[in-house]
């Protein structure tokens, strides 16, 4: 026997309606279509699905076993049609973020609890980047979205630019280097720098300044969570470099100072990696506008 979605309807609409005519204008064909699809069905079956004589129209045994399984299935089904419109509409889906910058998870954490009011039929999950290849998991869609600031020449994948910021040197208020203006890379050779525990090459200090300078720390420590760092620097235990937004609190605390690197100063970029095809969808473009938002607030603070 085949049964099609068709078929529960029309077994639903006659049972509600109680008699052919209301049931055809309610499924929008005519009676006599709708008498012919109820024989093809009743052949299929090899019994009857209506008593016939009644007045209203009734479902026989056999018809009110195929009125249990539409009024089980049919619902089913119509929740599966809203929540593909709901995907085509861009009103739900799935954002899950990689992190390739440490220090961003306490800028994300406010932007993703905007984000969730304001889409909370969107499925949000947050990686750090840095424990595996962000980059091919974005491309084989086992996440979809990374923080970078590393932007690749990679094919079906966008960068999209948040916003700029300085690296800058942090020091304790009585450091000897507290009284330069600037810090160079030179100024790193006889001393602690502490940083999060992250590969050279994702550091801003080691990438923009050391590195290419060929300048080794006196000693590195490394250190998991922000406010230890800020703790360690402000105990002249070592100095640091952090992001401008990230240490906006100690512009005004009298215990640190922060310097630029180079008379210049640094600017780098940070960026949102999304798939290309991806980077239309409502909710996506919602995220990255409330992500440059929060950064640019704190820059302001």
């Amino acid at each position: 026997m085949h049964i099609e979605f068709r078929h529960l309807r029309t077994i639903k609409a006659i049972h509600d309606c109680g008699g052919l005519a209301r049931a055809a204008e309610q499924l929008n064909i005519t009676q006599s279509a709708l008498s012919h699809q109820i024989k093809g069905l009743e052949d299929q079956a090899g019994v009857e699905l209506f008593v016939r004589r009644s007045k209203p129209l009734k479902l026989s045994a056999a018809g009110m076993r195929l009125l249990r399984l539409a009024e089980r299935i049919l619902p089913q089904i119509e929740a599966a049609q809203a929540e593909f419109a709901s995907l085509r509409g861009g009103q739900s889906g799935r954002l899950h973020i990689a992190i390739e910058c440490h220090a961003c998870f306490e800028w994300l954490l406010p932007v993703l609890e905007a984000f969730r009011r304001s889409w909370p039929d969107v499925d949000v999950d947050i990686r750090p980047g840095l424990a595996f290849d962000a980059m091919p998991a974005l491309m084989k869609e086992e996440v979809d979205l990374v923080i970078s600031s590393d932007p690749e020449d990679l094919p079906g994948v966008e960068f999209v630019e948040l916003f700029e910021y300085s690296p800058v040197f942090v020091a304790a208020a009585q450091h000897p280097l507290a009284a330069r203006p600037w810090i160079e890379a030179e100024d790193f050779r006889d001393e602690t720098l502490i940083t999060y525990p992250v590969e050279r090459a994702r550091l801003d200090v080691f990438s923009q300044l050391l590195i290419p300078a060929r300048v080794e720390p006196a000693a590195i420590r490394q250190v998991e969570l922000t406010a230890v760092i800020l703790l360690l620097v402000a105990s002249n235990r070592g100095v640091s470099v952090l992001p401008d937004w990230v240490v906006r609190e100690v512009k005004y605390s009298s215990d640190y100072v922060t310097r630029p690197l180079t008379k210049d100063g640094i600017t780098r970029r940070l960026y949102a990696a999304v798939r290309s095809e991806d980077r239309d969808k409502p909710f996506v473009q919602e995220l990255i506008r409330l992500a440059g938002q929060e950064a640019r607030r704190l820059q302001r603070a």
